[in-house]
């Protein structure tokens, strides 16, 4: 069996499912093909869909804060019906502490200031009265369980923080990615779950389209790799790595779900939190409960694996990022029964997101986004069909790179930046936080 469409779109987490709708709306006839029986099932539903505009780059924080607003207005931006519901944006803000190990956030700054972001400094009296069960002791550097020192004041204090109130959280995220499905159904765009890509066929240097696993063959003169922390394996099985100078691996993460302080209604009454100090993001959970990921400090190990063949099993890492978090909130309790999340970020040598084409003509790749690319989902969709009738314009987008206004802010995005083609960039924080 033949099928025909304007563009395969393989993955339908949550960039995938935008770049249906971002493309669907523009009159292409689009399919995304999942080995996963629902949008959004795979590493998208264990995002932490935290929304911040904090980056470690212009254009990253340029892309992030034209994102919010989508995420502010989210029905108006799906303009579609779900029978499911619609996802809920937590609009709550996002703290970031201060610390020697973020700079003091001066690069951070930098940048909102020239994007013109709304931000507070906070002093040490209005961290703690947001959080009135916080220590503000220091602990850095992070530690593991094992080291010598662990869960041990260092001197000193963390003096303050930078407070974003365009920032928030979403607490569906599979859901906003069965969003993004209908509203791109009801343009006409078509979902398959379930299978598997086991090729993508080449003419004379340009893609075909896709053969299932199943034997369906998909004809479509543009291939789109959303494949999350299989997307390696798409750009091997089609041979797009062969001039990537930035590539993609599969990393495994572990996130912990604690009550809350007995005290103090976390659920309710938090806030999103980015602590350097103690190497530790949190953000309310469902239940009243605090939701912690590392950071990515130097401490904490990064494991690449096989997305085919790890384990979901906790270990140390969750303990350590329990405690590490209870530092800061001392009534917390840490229950015996470990509850969290363990799955896959996909991410690059610089840990920013690969959205370009590629060296097959017709194959292009929103790699790498992973970690810290959920909150951009829109945005994304956006650049990738701008992307496509650039390049299919007759543009030479390796030469002179798609050059992307963005809504909502006044910025130019440098699709350059996201190029496969670029340098490891070294302005990146290499970690969770892009």
């Amino acid at each position: 069996m033949t099928e025909t469409y304007d563009t395969a779109i393989i993955g339908a987490g949550v960039i995938g499912a935008a770049v249906a709708y971002e493309l669907s709306k523009r009159g292409y006839k689009t399919v995304n093909v999942d080995m996963l029986p629902e949008a959004g099932y795979g590493s998208t539903s264990n995002s932490c869909a935290i929304i911040r505009v904090h980056y470690s780059t212009l254009d990253g924080t340029a892309m992030a804060y034209a994102g919010y607003f989508y995420w502010k207005h989210w029905r108006d931006y799906l303009d579609t019906d779900d029978e499911a519901g619609i996802a809920k944006f937590h609009d709550i803000g996002c703290l970031i502490m201060k610390t020697e190990g973020n700079g003091h956030l001066k690069n951070v700054l930098a940048h909102v200031e020239a994007l013109g972001i709304p931000h507070e400094h906070w002093d040490q009296q209005r961290i703690l009265e947001a959080l009135p069960v916080y220590n503000l002791q220091c602990f850095s550097p992070p530690k593991l369980l094992h080291d010598e020192g662990f869960g041990e004041p260092t001197g000193g204090e963390v003096r303050g923080g930078v407070f974003f109130p365009t920032a928030g959280y979403i607490s569906d995220p599979k859901l906003s990615a069965h969003n993004l499905q209908r509203a791109a159904e009801a343009r006409g765009g078509r979902f398959v779950f379930r299978k598997r890509v086991v090729e993508i066929p080449i003419d004379q240097g340009r893609v075909k389209g896709l053969v299932l696993d199943d034997g369906t063959r998909i004809d479509a003169p543009i291939v789109v790799n959303v494949a999350g922390p299989h997307s390696h394996k798409i750009n091997a099985l089609v041979g797009a790595d062969k001039d990537m100078r930035i590539t993609t691996c599969a990393v495994r993460q572990e996130v912990v779900h604690l009550p809350s302080p007995p005290e103090f209604n976390f659920g309710e009454n938090g806030i999103v939190v980015s602590d350097n100090d103690i190497g530790v993001y949190c953000r309310p959970e469902t239940g009243n409960n605090v939701l912690a990921g590392s950071e990515d400090p130097e401490c904490d190990p990064r494991e690449t694996v096989d997305p085919d063949d790890f384990s979901r099993d906790f270990t140390d890492q969750w303990t350590a990022q329990a405690l590490r978090m209870a530092q800061r909130m001392p009534s917390m309790g840490i229950p015996s029964k470990m509850s969290g999340v363990v799955d896959l970020y996909d991410v690059t040598d610089d840990w920013i997101p690969i959205y370009d084409k590629s060296c097959i003509d017709g194959f292009y790749m929103a790699c790498g986004s992973s970690g810290n690319q959920y909150k951009n989902a829109p945005v994304a969709g956006k650049l990738m069909a701008s992307l496509i009738e650039y390049c299919g314009s007759g543009n030479d987008h390796d030469r002179n790179p798609l050059q992307f206004p963005l809504e909502n802010v006044d910025h130019i995005f440098d699709a350059a930046t996201v190029s496969r083609l670029r340098k490891i960039n070294p302005d990146s924080s290499f970690s969770v936080l892009g």
